[in-house]
């Protein structure tokens, strides 16, 4: 296997490649594809913005394969994101969450990457890279290795059951205290 080293990226450049990653990941169809590049290219100019990248490279100073990559922002209550999830988060007495906090927007590894802790690695350090107290984020509400892993760095649910428009599966969104614990 190749060396994979985390590193920043840059996510306008990159943008295609990345979305091939959560493609493989996901398992979205081009449409989808073609519409969350839109997407991330409006993301990548967003204030606060950053972006790592699990870059696999076969000999020293290649450009590399980006094998995964993770994204995210200081939360924005004016986001489309955010206004969907604020009624749940309300509900739930989480409001809060939304304010000082750095929303996870996107965290996904090549399948073929998968089970290395490379997510663990991007999410660390795409966290630390911030001075906000907290982190948010959604993922599939079902049981799932990514979902094991946030909880493992001190992710808790703070809503479930979210339904995001166009879409058929059900989100929890998730929130942990930075710094994340140390790892022992």
């Amino acid at each position: 296997m190749n060396d994979v080293t985390i590193e920043p990226f840059d996510l306008a450049g990159r943008a295609a490649e990345a979305l091939a990653v959560q493609a493989a990941a996901f398992g979205l169809t081009s449409e989808e594809v073609s519409v969350r590049l839109q997407i991330v290219g409006r993301h990548a100019l967003a204030p606060g913005v950053r972006a790592f990248g699990a870059v696999a490279r076969s000999r020293p100073g290649d450009f590399g394969q980006l094998v995964g990559f993770g994204y995210g922002m200081p939360n924005d209550r004016s986001h489309w994101w955010s206004s969907v999830i604020e009624p749940h988060l309300e509900a739930n007495g989480n409001g809060f969450w939304l304010d000082d906090s750095f929303s996870v927007t996107e965290l996904h590894v090549h399948p073929e990457y998968q089970g290395l802790g490379l997510g663990r690695r991007l999410i660390t350090t795409l966290c630390a890279s911030t001075q906000l107290p907290r982190t948010i984020l959604s993922a599939i509400d079902r049981e799932t290795p990514a979902r094991s892993l946030y909880r493992s760095l001190g992710y808790r649910d703070l809503a479930r059951h979210v339904m995001f428009p166009n879409t058929a599966v059900p989100y929890a969104v998730m929130g942990a205290p930075l710094p994340f614990p140390p790892r022992y």
